[in-house]
């Protein structure tokens, strides 16, 4: 199956080298997904566990803490690192 990949905030830059869309097994579970993300990432950067997770405009919670969820094909991964500033 397919799923979309969005990463936001910043972490962009991070994550350059993870494509727009992920091929994975179907029943494919968000945790297996973000291990893939990882694995995608250049050597010795990760996403920070702040970042949070969102599947299709459902928050889940965090790198660190989110929900379990299984995703379906087309569904829409997304990762917002936060941000700070005024």
């Amino acid at each position: 199956m397919k799923v979309k990949v969005v990463i936001s905030g910043r972490s962009y830059q991070t994550a350059q080298s993870i494509p727009d869309e992920l091929a994975l097994p179907d029943r494919c579970s968000v945790d297996e997904a973000l291990r893939r993300l990882a694995e995608l990432l250049p050597p010795g950067r990760k996403l920070p566990e702040s970042c949070l997770v969102a599947v299709s405009g459902a928050h889940l919670g965090t790198l660190r803490s989110h929900a379990p969820r299984e995703l379906e094909e087309g569904d829409e991964l997304v990762v917002i690192a936060p941000v700070a500033g005024g």
